[in-house]
């Protein structure tokens, strides 16, 4: 996978009616993910992790699974 490649998986919500350069997020828009968005940087993740172990521990960190199985992640829809 390139850089290149991983661009376009993430691109779409953040682009600006041009298309070129992404629109700056605000603290605030960090509360505003949409489920479709959850799902699209789990599979990033996924895809470029180097197994499951190292799945686990970059959705943990990046905030996308919780830790604890009986709390929620911290990023949420």
């Amino acid at each position: 996978m390139t850089i290149g490649s991983t661009r376009t998986d993430l691109e779409g919500d953040r682009l600006t009616p041009s298309g070129s350069i992404p629109n700056q997020r605000t603290a605030a828009d960090a509360y505003r993910v949409s489920e479709e968005q959850l799902h699209r940087a789990r599979m990033v993740v996924a895809r470029n992790s180097a197994d499951s172990e190292d799945l686990r521990q970059l959705l943990d960190m990046l905030g996308l699974i919780s830790a604890n199985p009986d709390l929620p992640p911290p990023v949420t829809r």
